[in-house]
């Protein structure tokens, strides 16, 4: 079958893009051209270009992979996104995306883009352990792989916060302004930490710009949820069959999408609140409820379900135990919050449970698994530690901290940044303390909940439990 393409016939009832793509301009470069962005700020992207038409055409960028690539250019930047739920699909074609490149294959191409005067944001989705980031000091983890190269050799970077520097640093020197830069990954204060790491890597090749950048520069904190599972070939199939074409970048997501946006930009924005974007003065209330409730919960459920053998998350929601288990998560992270104005939280949680049941969306437990020394520092460990300062109950962070202990000492093939020291401390792992070698990781735990003999024997009485069982 034909590929989707330009000119390819859409069925009446799959949405296509309601502009002219011909006459679309790029001014925002996204970093990460993966199905999160691709089914979250591209569908809003294409949402506001409808509502308000302007130069903010993508160009997608994939600083490892190529087929991702030369897809997308075979299909002329379309691809098909299907909100899948119980009430039945709804297809469409989004437009945003005008063109993908590679950092592999287009290196000076992407940094003489990022330098150009048409580019006004630069975007991120990239993952947390993609960015170097050091929770012990904040900034920079000068042995992180791509972080040690783009030190060493700033003007041919490899990471996400070597090319945003290289970007700048050429705006500096012809006399342009900075881009803003947006990230979009679950990090907590994500615009704050990416401006730290930014200014640092940049003071460490030059002051100046360092303090250009710090003086001049935008980095608008955001939040983003949808859940958007890995694609399969069932997903394409699906797609195929809706399209009348073949469509190698089709994706399934749920109907649910948010994005909360600080909204701080130097050269204007898309008109993102035609697609749902809410627009705020401070996004860490909306983030530190979207990290608790939601990741918390997800990350719970995944350990759980590789524990139990049970493949997507939707199906560790079928058993109404686990599902008791994660709405009592849920209970718990709700007394850490701050206020969040205009969110109903009840609702909200309500909502969270009936998404995670969704029967139509394959988000397999494995994917969410992945990379917990990286997710659970700000998903579960900063809330347990908040809610024992408060003299609060942290029962289920125990458990969820107990759950991941017992993957990784049960997984060989464990998918994680730290996987050495985390397989080392597994190995160590015996006796009446079986967690210790995992709070002896540097930077893993915070330094309260390392000292709380208490809540670690609460882990390691759940632990204890999960070996039994």
């Amino acid at each position: 079958m034909a590929r989707l393409t330009a000119s390819t016939p859409l069925p009446a009832d799959v949405g296509k893009p309601g502009y002219d793509r011909a006459a679309l301009k790029p001014g925002i470069v996204h970093l990460g051209l993966g199905a999160f962005h691709r089914a979250h700020q591209a569908v809003c992207t294409d949402a506001a270009l409808e509502a308000e038409f302007g130069d903010w055409g993508i160009v997608g960028v994939s600083l490892r992979s190529v087929d991702i690539v030369h897809d997308l250019r075979a299909q002329d930047g379309l691809y098909t996104v299907v909100a899948r739920s119980a009430a039945g699909d709804d297809a469409r074609v989004v437009g945003s995306v005008i063109r993908g490149m590679s950092g592999t294959e287009d290196r000076e191409e992407i940094l003489s883009l990022m330098a150009h005067p048409t580019t006004k944001i630069v975007t991120m989705t990239v993952t947390e352990k993609a960015y170097g980031y050091d929770p012990g000091s904040g900034g920079l983890d000068r042995k992180h792989p791509s972080v040690a190269a783009d030190l060493a050799d700033p003007a041919s970077p490899v990471g996400v916060v070597g090319y945003i520097v290289e970007g700048l640093s050429r705006r500096h020197a012809v006399g342009l302004p900075p881009f803003t830069v947006l990230c979009c990954d679950n990090l907590p204060t994500n615009g704050r930490i990416v401006r730290r790491l930014v200014i640092e890597m940049a003071g460490a090749r030059d002051p100046a710009l360092a303090n250009w950048i710090a003086a001049q520069g935008a980095f608008p904190c955001s939040m983003v949820d949808r859940i958007v599972p890995a694609a399969t070939e069932e997903t394409r199939e699906r797609a195929e069959k809706l399209l009348g074409a073949a469509d190698k970048l089709a994706l399934d997501t749920e109907p649910f999408l948010q994005w909360v946006i600080e909204d701080h930009f130097i050269s204007g924005r898309p008109k993102w609140e035609a697609g749902g974007a809410l627009f705020v003065d401070d996004v860490e209330p909306y983030e530190k409820m979207k990290l608790r409730l939601l990741n918390g919960t997800h990350s719970l459920m995944a350990y759980l379900g590789q524990l139990k053998g049970l493949e997507y998350i939707r199906d560790v929601m079928a058993v109404p135990e686990y599902r008791a288990l994660a709405r009592r998560h849920m209970d718990e992270a709700r007394k850490t919050l701050d206020p969040v104005p205009g969110m109903d939280l009840d609702g909200y949680m309500d909502e969270l449970i009936q998404r995670f049941e969704n029967p139509t969306v394959a988000h397999k437990t494995r994917q969410i698994a992945m990379d917990g020394s990286q997710k659970l520092p700000q998903r579960i460990f900063a809330g347990a530690a908040e809610a024992l300062a408060a003299e609060g109950d942290a029962d289920s962070c125990a458990f969820a901290t107990a759950l991941w202990i017992a993957y990784v000492m049960r997984t060989p093939d464990l998918d994680d940044p730290r996987r050495d020291e985390l397989c080392a401390a597994a190995s160590r792992s015996a006796g009446n303390d079986p967690s210790a070698p995992f709070f002896e990781l540097p930077g893993l735990f915070p330094q309260a909940l390392m000292e709380n003999g208490a809540w670690r024997a609460r882990v390691n009485a759940e632990l204890e439990k999960l070996n039994a069982g």
